[in-house]
């Protein structure tokens, strides 16, 4: 059907025609509500007709206009009116990737950042289990802020194996610029069919990373991979030919991209990359390295002094594991070359590098060169401790360390020490099995000193510990500040064996001026501030190595005075940080060896996941990001929610229309978002002023935040009462650490302590009718949930036995749920009716996807029935290491 301009579908009104094919029309409209431009879609009146087919592809739709994606057309909404059924999409400013192609082949660091894009689009579908199945350049449009894949999930070409999906067989393409093309058929996509959905077989991730390799081909070419006169001839040559070399079409090609290219194209599912994540981090190594992957064949071939430095180098790596063996390598104190020699490693076959997130294990170089370790993730989905010596070609995997995370090596280089299953064990590098040393229930690094002692950070946010290499009761060694610092972690022990480096860091002011790298004495007495940074650091060869801006500086260091000379030197450049956990992904051995993972800036990846109370996934709700606390409001309509790192803000998530919108807009650290009882305000903790200070705000964005009370500390509102005339709050005090204050909302009330102890109190939570708070202490040695009358505290319940955490309240008083310290979600019955509080059972529902200890986090529905709750994503990566002999000799340029 056609529509006139000025007709309404719901709130859109139509304001232009854009196109027509035989899938549907496409029309320009504007959203009269959120007064935007938008692209409608008028379906086909099969929809109409069948009611199942209808009714899924409704549910689809919701799943799919979850996909917030910079590089993804947004669909906003599904309609239905007069009984014509419609799509509402982002509009879209551009050509389409199909007409560029049209002028011919496109440059190549073009063609790595428009692939980028689609592989991180890819990636974000497929982490939601949506798969494209027709990833082609009519799909992907070029617009001002990027390349846009459009269509997610509506298409798969008829006469195909039937996937379930309701949207089989309504192929769309949708381009502002151009009408709508003729779908439908299969002519027009078979070229970017996998070989299993040619041969009629299930789609997977896995077609599409085929598809985006036919699209990447073409790019690189300006020609199909897959060429033929009809849907025969084509599917025979995905099926059984190879695509001409894209050296041999475009020479000057990186052979680096023609190996991703061929990778991803690869006849058995198996063979190709696994994930879209893996191509995105292959595609950004050739685009950011500057290395050897940029250069093209026929450069390569008329550089024949770097071939002869590729045999240096491994002659280079072969007289370190010799000198070692000799036993006379300590004795040295630098490589006898006067350059630098630069080599890398590939992850173990069928295998990836897992160094960063809260569950990874960053390359460490053994102190004499000889070897270093890494975490690694098989294709089996093991993740264990890899030991690779340096005079041979393959790593292998340590048995015994299943699980493990962040190893460390013993000063002889005999031995590794990492943590599993909260615990800090110790293994022989030569075989044997893995001996428990003490309790660490989630780790922030170890380092293992000269006299045997080993240093490790227990948890998240505590101080550093000691402990005999033979196990025992830890000591507390350093003392943790919260007015300046919330974690001392990443401890590296110094050869005089009387001192120390580590990283200490504040949560709630990640890029805070007191955060920075320490020198300490093991007894306690020394402690002072070497340098600024966001990083953790080591000492080799005569300097500190540290971070700056993703960069390795050397700076000359004495260990045992903790003093700095001299002037900073950048030796490696485009090293891999993990902001989430502060730490930069590099390690040095004291005679010349570096080794570093290239790459740039990650964060703490998250994805925010709908559970019912057995665990079961209902759904996700928008993209895996950062994401440091969040609140459902009391109508259960939408989600207040932090994201960012380091920098932060707050958003609001509609999840009625599906709508993400932004509510604050300062670069500054922002955290602990409350509703108020109403959901007419929201109140937040930010320092954007230069001081932290408790704000509230209109929830429907409008005018600006008013400041309603400046912390003497650090801290952040927890809760509102019922009433709304009071705030809970964690103040931290030098004195008694963590303490939980009132912040009374009448005009010239102060705030004053409610609970204010020896002991760290703190998460504190009204209950519905406003009589009793649940909050978290640690006066028995461990966080548990109590609860207490209000605002009469004294007499209290003790809710949780072995440790809790988060306690949250259901909306009708009747359960408090929490956290156990291995993210466990927990409910208990409760009964407050009379003078008393009674708890019933402990009941156990679901554990969260988070490494424990970590700061995941849930929240309940207004029905108790819903749970929102953080789940971890992985960091995996097949990137190679990169590793230099003879850093120091960088030194002297």
């Amino acid at each position: 059907m056609s529509l006139e301009t000025g007709t309404k579908l719901g709130p859109y009104e139509i304001t232009g025609a854009v196109g027509a094919g035989g899938m549907g029309e496409v029309y320009r409209a504007r959203d009269t509500r959120l007064g935007r431009d938008v692209a409608i879609k008028v379906l086909p009146e099969n929809f109409a007709k069948d009611a199942v087919l209808k009714e899924r592809f409704e549910r689809e739709a919701k799943t799919i206009s979850s996909l917030n994606h910079p590089n993804i057309c947004t669909l906003y909404d599904v309609g239905h009116q007069d009984g014509t059924d419609f799509l509402v999409m982002e509009l879209l400013e551009g050509e389409s990737l199909a007409q560029r192609l049209g002028k011919g082949a496109l440059p190549v660091a073009e063609t790595l950042r428009i692939g980028i894009e689609m592989s991180d689009a890819l990636e974000r579908a497929h982490r939601q289990g949506i798969v494209h199945r027709d990833l082609k350049p009519g799909n992907i449009v070029l617009t001002k802020s990027g390349a846009k894949l459009l269509d997610f999930g509506l298409a798969k070409p008829q006469g195909l194996a039937a996937s379930g999906s309701a949207f089989s067989g309504i192929a769309t393409q949708v381009s502002p610029t151009s009408p709508v093309t003729r779908e439908g058929t299969v002519i027009g996509t078979f070229q970017y069919m996998s070989p299993e959905q040619v041969e009629g077989r299930e789609a997977d991730s896995r077609s599409d990373i085929f598809a985006l390799g036919a699209v990447l081909y073409e790019m690189a070419t300006g020609k199909r991979a897959f060429e033929g006169k009809s849907q025969i001839s084509i599917a025979s040559a995905i099926l059984e030919k190879e695509p001409e070399p894209i050296s041999r079409v475009q020479p000057m090609t990186p052979p680096a991209l023609e190996h991703v290219v061929k990778t991803c194209l690869a006849k058995d599912p198996e063979e190709r990359f696994q994930t879209a994540h893996d191509v995105k981090l292959q595609l950004r190594w050739i685009s950011e390295s500057g290395s050897q992957a940029g250069v093209a064949a026929p450069v390569v071939a008329h550089r024949k002094h770097r071939e002869w430095l590729a045999w240096a180098v491994a002659a280079a790596l072969l007289l370190v594991a010799g000198i070692a063996a000799a036993g006379w390598l300590w004795k040295r104190s630098a490589w006898s070359y006067d350059a630098p020699i630069v080599t890398s490693i590939l992850p173990p076959a069928n295998a990836y590098f897992h160094a960063t997130g809260n569950e990874g294990g960053p390359v460490v170089v053994s102190p004499d060169g000889h070897a270093m370790a890494f975490l690694a993730t098989g294709s089996d989905g093991k993740t264990q401790v890899w030991v690779r010596e340096l005079d041979q070609a393959n790593a292998r995997p340590l048995n015994g360390t299943e699980g493990g995370k962040e190893p460390f090596w013993s000063p002889d280089s005999h031995s590794l020490g990492f943590f599993a299953g909260g615990k800090l064990k110790r293994i022989e590098v030569a075989g044997g099995p893995a001996v428990t040393v003490c309790d660490a229930v989630n780790a922030r690094g170890g380092s293992w000193a000269t006299d045997g002692t080993i240093l490790f950070t227990p948890n998240v946010q505590t101080f550093i510990q000691r402990v005999a290499e033979t196990g025992g009761e830890p000591v507390q060694v350093t003392r943790l500040d919260e007015s300046k610092h919330t974690t001392h972690r990443w401890p590296e022990a110094l050869p005089d064996g009387k001192h120390f480096l580590y990283l200490a860091a504040n949560h709630r002011a990640p890029l805070g001026e007191q955060n920075g790298v320490y020198w300490a004495s093991l007894d306690g007495k020394e402690n002072k501030l070497v340098v600024r940074t966001v990083a953790n650091a080591m000492y080799a060869s005569g300097y500190l190595l540290y971070l700056r801006e993703n960069t390795v500086m050397a700076q000359p260091f004495d260990p045992s005075s903790g003093a700095l000379t001299g002037t900073p030197t950048p030796v490696a450049e485009g090293v891999v940080y993990d902001s989430g956990v502060w730490r930069a992904v590099f390690s040095a051995s004291q005679n010349g060896i570096l080794a570093y993972e290239p790459g740039g800036s990650t964060t703490l990846s998250e994805q925010l996941e709908w559970r019912d109370r057995s665990g079961k996934q209902l759904g996700v709700l928008g993209e895996p990001q950062a994401y440091f606390s969040f609140e459902i409001s009391h109508d259960g309509r939408r989600v207040v929610t932090v994201i960012g790192d380091p920098a932060s803000d707050v958003w609001i998530y509609d999840l009625e229309h599906g709508v993400r919108t932004r509510f604050t807009f300062h670069p500054a650290q922002t955290t602990g978002v409350v509703w108020s009882p109403d959901d007419s305000r929201v109140t937040f903790l930010s320092n954007y002023s230069g001081r932290f200070a408790l704000y509230v705000k209109a929830s429907n964005g409008s005018g600006e935040e008013t400041r309603l009370a400046e912390l003497p500390s650090l801290g952040a509102a927890t809760d509102w009462s019922p009433d709304g005339k009071l705030l809970l709050a964690d103040w931290i005090a030098p004195e008694t650490g963590r303490d939980v204050w009132v912040v009374p909302l009448g005009a010239g009330e102060k705030p004053y302590a409610l609970l204010k102890t020896p002991a760290r109190e703190a998460q504190a939570r009204f209950a519905p009718n406003g009589r009793w708070i649940a909050y978290v202490s640690n006066e028995s040695g461990q966080d548990e949930v109590y609860v207490t009358p209000f605002p009469n505290v004294g007499a209290k319940w003790q809710v949780s036995n072995g440790g809790g955490l988060l306690p949250r309240w259901s909306r009708d008083g009747k359960e408090l749920f929490f956290l156990r310290p291995d993210n466990t979600v927990m409910d208990a019955p409760v009964n407050d009716a009379g003078a008393t509080f009674a708890v019933g059972s402990l009941r156990t529902l679901f554990k969260l996807n988070m490494p424990p200890g970590s700061p995941g986090g849930f929240a309940v529905a207004p029905d108790n029935r819903r749970i929102l709750a953080t789940a971890s994503l992985g960091g995996e990566t097949t990137v190679p290491l990169t590793v230099i002999a003879n850093w120091r000799a960088k030194l002297k340029k």
